[in-house]
Order: C-alpha cells, then sequence, then structure tokens
C-alpha cells in the first residue's frame, strides 16, 4: 500500500460525522500537524493538503505519541473516529479513537497544490496529471488524481462505496462512541460503559405532582465518567435492568451541560435516559475494568468543599491508621465497621479520613500493618465534612489505592522522604490563616461584624452558612460543664463502666482512661454587638491556653481562685474566628447557633492590608 495522504480525506470526514461499524468506507489517511499535549490525549490538526480540522488522540493512544510512533508531521491512517460540532465556535472537531501509523514525520507539511508548467501542450499536461505526483518530503508518494472536476463529499463516499473497509472496522460489531467524544448536539450515539455507583429509587413531590427517579455513574473503559438519571416511567424499567458492576450499550439517551451543585462526578455534562432509551448487557463481548483517573484536591484547598455535594479526591502520605471501631447508626440501630486514617501532603496539612464498612476491614487492615513504612494512598470519591475543622468520609462508591504507580505519588513520595517526615504538619482547619488559597477559609473571606448575624435570624435555615469576625471573648462562665470525658480512640463520649474503666459506645469496648475534650459556651464581643457562640475542643485549647485535661487539674490541685484566673486571662483577647450559623429547634422555637470552626491570633500586617483594601472600596464607591 502506497505510503500517501488519501485525497480529499477530511471531505470524507466531514460526509460522515458519525460513521457505522458496516460502512464501506474508503482508506482515510490523513498527515499529524501541531501536535501538543492537552492532559493525558494529544491535540492536533489533521491535514489533507487541501483541508484541516481540530483532532484529539483519545487517550488510549497517548502511549502511541510517549513511544515516538506518532510524530508531529507524520502520517496515520484513520480507522476509527467521531466529529462533534462546537456552535459555540461554529467548528468541527474530530476524535480519533482507533488510528495506525503510516509514516513517522515529514520534513515539511504536505500541500496539495501541484504546479503544471502551461507548455502550449494540452497532452503533454494530461499525462502529467495522470501521473504520481512526487512531493518534496523523501519517499512519500500521493495518490494519482483521476480527474480534474472537483467533486463533493457525498459524490466522493458514493464512488468509494465498493471500496473494501479496514480490517479493524470490519471487526467491530457496532460503532462505540468514547464518553469524552458526547455532547447534546450531537445525534445518534452507542456507548459502552460499566455501572460504577448504582443510587437508591427515591421519590419526589413537586407541582406537577409525584414521581420517582434513581441516578447511575457509568465509566468507558477512558475511565471518563458520566452520571446519568432515570425518571418516572424509565426509572421503574431500568432500575432493576440496570445492575452495579456490568458493562451495558446505551444508546438514545440525551445531553445536556451538568448542574454543578449536584453533579458527582467530573464532566461538564450529564445523560438522561427515557423510556425509549436502549439499555443492552454486553454479555457476549469482551468487557473492561475502568481506568480510574484523579482530580486531587490539595489538602489546604479542602474548605470550600465542606458540607457541599460536591465529591473530592485526595492523595496523600498515611501518618496513622486507628484500630477498627464499631458504630452504630441511628437510623437502622446497624452496627458497621469504621476506621481512621490521618494523611499528609506536600501543602504540609494533615486531614482525617475515614473508611467505612468493607473499606475499613480490607484496605484499612492493609495500612494498619503497613503504617510504619508511611504508604502513600489516593482515594477516590471523598465527602468533606466539618467535624473537627474538616475531615473526609469514603463512600461505598469511594476508591482507595495504596502506592499507586502514578507520577503524583512518586512526587509526593520524593517530597515526603526528603524533607516531609521531619516537618511540622497542622491538622487542616485548625489555623484557617489569611493565605490559605482562594481564600475560600481564609480570615478575611466573608468579614462580618457579630450584628450582622444575630439580626438576620433566617440565616442558616436550609444549610449552615459561613462567616470571618474579628471579635474578643468577653465571658466564659466557670460554672458551666465546660468538657466531656472522651474515648481515647475514636473522641467519643464514654460513661463509667461497671467495675472500673470507661465504655465507649464508639468502639464497643472498656478502656482503662480517658481524655478531657472541651466543649462549651461562650460570650464574645465587637464593635456592633454581642453573642454566645459554642465551642469545641482544639479551638478552646487556644482560647484558653492549656487542655481541658490540664484545665482540670487546676481547678483539682490549684483551688477555684486560680481556675477563675486562668478562665479570666484567655478574656478580652483579640480573635479571627471562622463561624458556622444553624438554625436550631427547642421547645418548638428555633434559635439561631453559631458556632467557632476554626480561631488565629490577630496578623497586624495582614489586617492593616485588608482596612486599608476595605476603605478603598469605600473611597471608590463613594
Amino acid at each position: 500500500m502506497a505510503k500517501s495522504v488519501t485525497s480529499d480525506a477530511i471531505s470524507v470526514i466531514l460526509a460522515n460525522p458519525f460513521p457505522d461499524s458496516s460502512s464501506d468506507l474508503p482508506e482515510i489517511v490523513v498527515q499529524v500537524v501541531d501536535l501538543k499535549p492537552t492532559g493525558n490525549k494529544y491535540m492536533f490538526m489533521a491535514s489533507d493538503g487541501k483541508m484541516k480540522v481540530r483532532a484529539l488522540l483519545q487517550s488510549t493512544l497517548a502511549s502511541e505519541v510517549t513511544s515516538g510512533n506518532i510524530q508531529n508531521l507524520g502520517l496515520i491512517r484513520v480507522l476509527d473516529y467521531t466529529l462533534n460540532d462546537i456552535p459555540t465556535k461554529n467548528d468541527k472537531f474530530l476524535i480519533v479513537s482507533k488510528c495506525e501509523v503510516v509514516l513517522s514525520a515529514l520534513e515539511a507539511e504536505y500541500k496539495a497544490d501541484v504546479k503544471v508548467e502551461d507548455s502550449g501542450n494540452s497532452l503533454k499536461q494530461n499525462q502529467e496529471m495522470d501521473a504520481d505526483v512526487q512531493i518534496e518530503s523523501p519517499g512519500i508518494v500521493l495518490k494519482p488524481k483521476q480527474e480534474v472536476v472537483t467533486k463533493s463529499a457525498a459524490q466522493i463516499v458514493h464512488d468509494q462505496h465498493g471500496n473494501a473497509a479496514p480490517a479493524a472496522r470490519m471487526a467491530m460489531t457496532r460503532r462505540v462512541h468514547p464518553l469524552v467524544s458526547l455532547n447534546p448536539y450531537q445525534g445518534n450515539w452507542t456507548i459502552k460503559v460499566r455501572v460504577t455507583s448504582k443510587g437508591n429509587m427515591r421519590t419526589y413531590r413537586n407541582a406537577r405532582g409525584e414521581g420517582c427517579v434513581f441516578n447511575v455513574e457509568l465509566t468507558d473503559e477512558d475511565g471518563t465518567q458520566i452520571q446519568a438519571t432515570m425518571f418516572n416511567d424509565a426509572a421503574k424499567k431500568f432500575f432493576d435492568k440496570i445492575q452495579m458492576g456490568k458493562v451495558y450499550h446505551i444508546s438514545k439517551g440525551t445531553l445536556k451541560v451538568a448542574n454543578k451543585q449536584f453533579k458527582t462526578v467530573q464532566n461538564d455534562y450529564e445523560m438522561t435516559l427515557n423510556e425509549n432509551s436502549v439499555v443492552e448487557e454486553a454479555s457476549n463481548e469482551t468487557t473492561f475494568i475502568p481506568e480510574t483517573k484523579f482530580s486531587f484536591t490539595p489538602i489546604d484547598e479542602l474548605g470550600p468543599f465542606v458540607n457541599g455535594r460536591e465529591l473530592v479526591d485526595v492523595i496523600g502520605v498515611v501518618q496513622s491508621v486507628s484500630p477498627t471501631m464499631s458504630i452504630r447508626r441511628k437510623s437502622n440501630n446497624e452496627t458497621i465497621p469504621k476506621r481512621d486514617i490521618v494523611i499528609a501532603d506536600e501543602t504540609k496539612k494533615t486531614v482525617v479520613v475515614s473508611l467505612w464498612n468493607d473499606l475499613a476491614t480490607s484496605v484499612g487492615q492493609e495500612l494498619l500493618d503497613m503504617a510504619d513504612k508511611s504508604p502513600v494512598v489516593a482515594i477516590k470519591s471523598l465527602k468533606v465534612g466539618e467535624f473537627q475543622g474538616v475531615s473526609l468520609s469514603a463512600l461505598s462508591k469511594s476508591i482507595v489505592l495504596v502506592d499507586p504507580d502514578t507520577p503524583e505519588a512518586k512526587k509526593l513520595r520524593s517530597w515526603y522522604d526528603s524533607e516531609g517526615k521531619d516537618t511540622s504538619l497542622a491538622a487542616i482547619g485548625n489555623d484557617s490563616s489569611p493565605s490559605n488559597r482562594n481564600g475560600a477559609r481564609s480570615m478575611y473571606t466573608d468579614r462580618v461584624t457579630l450584628s450582622h448575624i444575630t439580626s438576620n435570624l433566617s440565616l442558616g435555615e436550609d444549610q449552615p452558612v459561613y462567616f470571618s469576625i474579628k471579635a474578643y471573648v468577653s465571658t466564659i462562665k466557670p460554672d458551666q460543664a465546660m468538657w466531656y470525658r472522651a474515648c481515647k480512640t475514636c473522641s467519643k463520649k464514654v460513661t463509667e463502666a461497671v467495675g472500673s474503666g470507661y465504655w465507649c459506645e464508639g468502639c464497643q469496648r472498656n478502656e482503662g482512661g480517658c481524655n478531657l475534650r472541651y466543649i462549651m459556651a461562650l460570650k464574645v464581643s465587637d464593635a456592633s454587638g454581642e453573642a454566645f457562640v459554642s465551642v469545641f475542643n482544639e479551638q478552646a485549647e487556644k482560647m484558653i491556653g492549656c487542655t481541658a485535661d490540664e484545665l482540670n487539674e487546676i481547678k483539682l490541685h490549684d483551688g477555684e481562685p486560680t481556675y477563675q484566673k486562668k478562665l479570666k486571662e484567655a478574656t478580652w483577647v483579640p480573635h479571627l474566628f471562622r463561624v458556622s450559623v444553624t438554625q436550631n429547634e427547642y421547645n418548638n422555637e428555633k434559635r439561631q447557633r453559631i458556632t467557632i470552626r476554626a480561631v488565629a491570633p490577630i496578623d497586624y500586617a495582614a489586617e492593616s492590608k485588608y482596612l486599608i483594601e476595605e476603605m478603598t472600596k469605600i473611597k471608590v464607591s463613594n
């Protein structure tokens, strides 16, 4: 077969944007121009010498580029593709999912314009046009021109309809589109995906009546994910048919731009399947295990995700692993295993990750056995909570990889071995300093006065809202219950056991001793007013200057006057606070609850800069 660019290859592609496996398309050989990486894929311009189209090599073909097989200015034979419209740019985009290398790099970009000298001899011209045309790059021969008359793309396809299709295309049972190629403007498509998460059937009620709905997360062999939703008749039709972990061919669905507030996967679009959609199990074909793709969030940037719907991926070095605990669910009184691990990353922050059920007993035990080696873990799909500042919790669909062979893991291991293990690490949320990235949990983000919170009693009705304040601790009542007895393992409240020791309901066992942890109320004040706030252990330690155990020792051994003096020393000291505001109901009366989530001392340089910026804003607005 001649190593040549196919004449009018781009026209053929434009005329057949979504070829079927049965289509007898002609051979399509194009030149790769302007090849450059984008993530784990490669973009280029596909050229036939006359026309060009923007193109993308699927991630499965990335190794062909890194190995040097596919090169810039080289030739490739396109065996499988999809052509997408980009309406916003009035442009086309070619997704190449299968190809083979024809030739490595040429010396220059090929141009199909062929100049024929005018000798006055028409016969000589015709002979030249019928002959093979050589381009300047050595060893490359173009196909002979058959006709001078320009043909449309449709005519070209019709004339070449009898040509044999490439063997790779003939072997395909159906045309499968990669998820990355789908968009709302595309016509018919079929995807081959594995169900990697399946939700429960839920009922809802709105102005149009009652209905039911359930969601699934679908993953193709490239690791690309998309969330699919089924309502009412479609939900009833597919709920039993779609099984967790199985591979399906799905077609006749619709796509729309994903709602960022509710999406659970990294995809710009979400899919809806209706009762006319087709879902067929790929039982007689080779199935696949999807590639796990991560989008890591640094630990010091977890703040904006607290109590949100969006899930995060993290990677970190394991600092500690707790024993397995038994937690009793309030909903059904069922006991489930739990294990906490603490991980750290290059931001020099740590965070607690709670593993549940099988993850706690399988991967959790593996991590406990190798904890002394400080393994690296990559965890996908974690929910971000606010227990003790910021915390992470695994879900049923979470994936944990131990010491993965990835560039991120190697980089993290190198950092930890060289400097991380000797560096002072702090828990995320314990010192929300003004320099935090994005300012999301900075003490200078959403800065308000106390009166702004106390005068708006509807704050926090639907979900917690967060503010930053600068205030003084004005009152700490010395006669309140300032601490509770806590389990040394899980920090939950313990009770005195029969005989001796303390019983932990969370760990389901007796402990010989316990810790005291702060849980108290205090009054804070600023120029606009005052408010009572709740404060927990880590934040209280910073304000009082000692642990609850140490304060208890002062009260027992040094006496009440010394105890009250210690509390008085903590008052009328200015702090920067990050607080949450929620609504609690007590005796059928809604009350506002303000909780201190983080506390930091005044950084006067940063505070001065903040005040100057605020003054500038006022000046500009006036």
